[in-house]
């Protein structure tokens, strides 16, 4: 489904050129978005999540049922969820209890009172067929520049929770922001210890994120073309990105949709459909300014594979 959004023609750049595109080879991974729901207000939220916020509905396990069904008999390797905060969710547990008894789930999570709150239902999912993990948000690995954005005590809390879930014997790593022009090796050296200071392994595992702006934001950064795909990516870092082996599935307006990945469900022009069957196999073209982190950076929200 191609549409314009945005002011961008999605098939040509501004200049005329032939817009860069991702082939979808399978579905190795269905995302749900429980929902931009969030007990915090950061202000750099990707998804744009605060208090009450509905852009994009919560859903229940009646809405996640039929999908999670046609993944598995599709071959779907994994489900992951996201929101806002999926602990707010009411039916949370019944859909990732549903869930990891098929296949492996990953949740992410800000880690602070709604995780705090439901540590003894999460505990009950431990007995799990399948394996659940956990990614924590922790955005430095100091407690003043994280509160900063995250609100007072938000470290404090996100540390609880990231030790809680480790000490029900869950998976789990933490999901960072990155800076430009970083020392990686350093910021590194600060988490490890981090972790050892507070009873956790020095050597989770960090996932670190770009500024991918918030939604609706038109920014301005270079036009991925078909070109750019071919003479810096192959057919190898081609499969790698998001959107070649994934899917998202959020609610909207009542709506269960399959959208392209995790990153474009501010634009209508990544909605695939209403079933993972009918998504199958569409073409995504790269037009979104978040697709050009994942050119640059190699951004991913995907653990598959790492």
């Amino acid at each position: 489904m191609l549409e314009r959004v945005l002011g961008k023609d999605p098939l040509l750049t501004a200049s005329g050129e032939a817009r860069g595109y991702i082939q979808p080879h399978g579905l190795e991974e269905l995302w749900f978005h429980t929902g931009t729901a969030c007990n915090l207000a950061c202000p750099f939220c990707l998804e744009g999540s605060r208090p009450g916020d509905n852009r994009l509905e919560r859903i229940t396990l009646a809405d996640a049922q039929p999908l999670i069904d046609e993944a598995v008999a599709l071959g779907v390797k994994q489900f992951s969820f996201t929101g806002g905060e999926p602990f707010l969710v009411k039916d949370f547990i019944n859909i990732l209890a549903y869930a990891a008894a098929r296949k492996p789930c990953l949740v992410l999570t800000n880690g602070t009172e709604p995780v705090l709150k439901r540590l003894h239902q999460i505990r009950k999912l431990a007995d799990s067929l399948q394996p659940i993990s956990f990614r924590v948000s922790l955005d430095y690995a100091d407690a003043e520049r994280h509160d900063a954005g995250r609100g007072n005590e938000s470290f404090a809390n996100a540390l609880k929770g990231l030790r809680g879930l480790h000490e029900l014997g869950f998976a789990v790593t933490v999901a960072r922001q990155m800076e430009p022009d970083e020392d990686k090796a350093s910021v590194d050296a600060a988490f490890n210890e981090l972790f050892v200071t507070h009873g956790l392994p020095a050597d989770l595992r960090l996932v670190a994120f770009p500024d991918f702006g918030t939604p609706h934001e038109d920014r301005q950064v270079p036009d991925v073309t078909e070109d750019c795909m071919t003479r810096y990516q192959n057919e190898a870092t081609r499969r790698e990105f998001m959107c070649a082996f994934s899917k998202m599935i959020i609610k909207q307006d009542g709506r269960m949709r399959v959208y392209a990945c995790t990153l474009v469900d501010d634009d209508p022009g990544y909605d695939l459909g209403g079933s993972l069957a009918e998504a199958d196999g569409q073409r995504v073209m790269l037009h979104h300014h978040r697709c050009y982190n994942c050119f640059k950076y190699g951004s991913s929200c995907s653990e598959l594979g790492s």
